[in-house]
């Protein structure tokens, strides 16, 4: 199976939709997104143009735009945490971030098998403790140039997407 992992939109929804004509396009159907939406129209519209499931988490750009509270629940295909949150793909436990500051308490939990980030907007990917700990970059177009990672579970590989290379 293939999960699709961004961060960063900042509402650039052009970039946006670059990347979901590509997860249609290559029948990706799971989604996760490591912050900075940038507001709740954007998570609405993810919700609405993504067919699958999304697990989402809110990053420091979100707080000022949203009540969590009066949205974790509102939209159907989305698992909103406030600031972290583990789930399980696969057999694989996910533990989702915004800043990588907040997965460091979390390294030694034996049950989290991948760690995914957002913030810094640049792609990244380390192991540490037996964990995959990726960032995929940034939608948005800030500090480096606009990606996001693809996870094929089968042989838990990586690749890493340039959006400007997508036509």
């Amino acid at each position: 199976m293939k999960v699709a992992i961004i961060s960063d939109i900042h509402d650039n929804i052009t970039n946006l939709n670059k990347a979901l004509v590509y997860f249609q396009g290559n029948g990706i159907t799971k989604l996760i997104c490591c912050g900075d939406m940038g507001s709740e129209e954007t998570l609405a519209y993810l919700s609405k143009e993504f067919i699958g499931e999304i697990w989402a988490v809110l990053g420091n750009m979100d707080w000022d735009q949203v009540e969590y509270k009066d949205i974790k629940d509102k939209y159907k295909n989305v698992k909103l945490f406030a600031n972290g949150g583990k789930f399980t793909i696969e057999n694989n436990t996910i533990l989702i971030v915004h800043e990588p500051k907040r997965y460091f308490p979390y390294l030694d939990d034996p049950e989290i098998t991948h760690i995914f980030y957002g913030h810094t907007h640049k792609p990244w990917t380390e192991n540490k403790k037996n964990k995959i700990i990726l960032c995929p970059g940034n939608v948005t177009n800030q500090i480096y140039p606009p990606s996001f990672a693809i996870w094929e579970t089968e042989t838990n590989k990586f690749d890493l997407i340039q959006l400007n290379q997508l036509i």
